[in-house]
């Protein structure tokens, strides 16, 4: 009676397996995965053939393309390209003012230099300006004197 017993009890324990698995390896729970297995990849499937179109369309130049503004808009397109030529003329002028920062100090030091020559050269044409000066009086007193005698 005790091993009938197990045995019905066993027998019991696996039907409860059975029941709890059944939705993994019953014969009609598996064909309604494999069809909604079978849906998704096709799904995919189609995904990843539109992906390759709009991959190529994103490829393509947009100049090519044309898109239609409503002619009560035209003005304000015309406004955002100005504005967006003013923009981008601000960013070239601070994008060369931003590379030019690093040769400052050569400038610096070039204009220093030029400022120092242009001295050199002011104190050197005052010097001959003197001389120059000094000559003609000298000229100018010996032509008196040559003139009197």
């Amino acid at each position: 009676m005790e091993r009938e017993l197990d045995k019905i009890n066993l027998e019991m324990e696996l039907l409860k397996l059975e029941k709890e698995s059944a939705d993994v390896t019953h014969k009609f729970y598996l064909s309604q995965r494999f069809t909604s297995l079978q849906q998704f990849t096709s799904h995919l499937h189609d995904v990843l053939r539109e992906q390759a179109s709009l991959r190529r369309r994103l490829m393509e130049p947009l100049c090519q393309t044309s898109l239609p503004v409503e002619a009560d808009l035209h003005r304000y397109v015309v406004e955002v390209m100005r504005m967006v030529v003013d923009f981008i003329e601000n960013l070239e002028a601070k994008i060369s003012t931003v590379r030019s920062i690093p040769t400052i100090d050569d400038s610096m030091s070039n204009l220093n230099n030029g400022v120092a020559q242009l001295l050199a050269q002011v104190t050197e044409v005052e010097r001959l300006s003197k001389q120059i000066l000094q000559w003609r009086s000298q000229n100018s007193s010996t032509s008196i004197n040559d003139i009197t005698t």
